[in-house]
């Protein structure tokens, strides 16, 4: 069970706070919702006194037991925030149906959301699954050791396989795809299978510029000259010494979310919707 579907499982009554017009600059676009109860919210529309007013302005619909409501906010000093623009929040006491449809659109969301597969459930196989938990991606985690996995607590999907080569083969289009395995020769065949694709928007394969010399000739000689040109080899590479591998996956994080999310060799950047 999702954490929305969590959120909407309660009985206590919940409002639905939806951007439903947007002016001039706003720290969310319109469309986004987010959901309130009495004692608990989930999403964003935004943050600051706009999300704080308009908590405010729904708890107080719920608790006078009214159906609907909508806010018209300046975004200026007049609320204390300086985006300049303005937003209506559309307010709205959910019923049975309109939680199974907020369910549904989610389902839906999520089944659209890029997948990321990090090969290998080492130390920094699984820092990478603590961060990627928290973002809007689809994070699988694959390894053949189980003993490896069973120390991931992260709320991602693990997958046991002697053949991470066939998870490769069987993302979806705009995949991302992080290869830190245990062994250097499963490191170039996941790397070789993620490159194959072709649509992949990202390919990162940890180790040192010694290392990518050596995928290099390794698809030169074993991969029909297969190119690494599209491989991100070091990863995380962005000046800092700092092995770590909390440090290391928060800098291949950024890496891979900057390639999820921006056009690069004409093709279209993969949407990332948040909650």
């Amino acid at each position: 069970m999702s954490l929305l579907e969590s959120f909407l499982a309660t009985p206590a009554p919940v409002a639905r706070l939806r951007l439903s017009r947007v002016r001039g600059s706003s720290p969310r676009e319109a469309g986004c919702e987010m959901y309130v109860s009495e004692g608990a919210r989930h999403g964003t529309i935004g943050g600051g006194q706009l999300e704080h007013r308009a908590i405010a302005a729904a708890r107080g619909m719920l608790a006078r037991g009214d159906l609907a409501a909508t806010l018209d906010l300046p975004l200026g000093p007049e609320i204390g925030q300086c985006c300049g623009g303005r937003v209506e929040v559309s307010i709205a006491r959910m019923g049975a149906q309109d939680r199974r449809a907020a369910q549904a659109r989610a389902a839906e969301e999520a089944a659209r959301l890029p997948m990321v597969q990090i090969h290998g459930a080492g130390h920094v196989g699984r820092a990478l699954a603590e961060l990627m938990q928290h973002l809007p991606v689809r994070c699988l985690l694959v390894d053949e050791r189980a003993e490896e996995l069973a120390l991931c607590t992260a709320r991602v999907e693990t997958v046991l396989s002697p053949l991470p080569e066939l998870e490769i083969a069987m993302a979806p289009p705009g995949s991302a795809f992080i290869v830190l395995t245990h062994d250097h020769a499963l490191d170039f065949l996941c790397a070789s299978a993620a490159l194959r694709r072709g649509d992949a928007r990202y390919v990162g394969l940890i180790g040192s510029a010694t290392k990518r010399e050596k995928f290099r000739r390794f698809a030169r000689h074993e991969c029909d000259g297969l190119s690494d040109e599209a491989l991100t080899c070091p990863i995380g590479a962005q000046g800092s010494r700092d092995k770590r591998p909390e440090v290391i996956a928060a800098f291949v994080v950024a890496e891979v979310l900057t390639a999820l999310t921006s056009a690069r060799s004409g093709a279209r950047p993969v949407a990332i919707a948040a909650e």
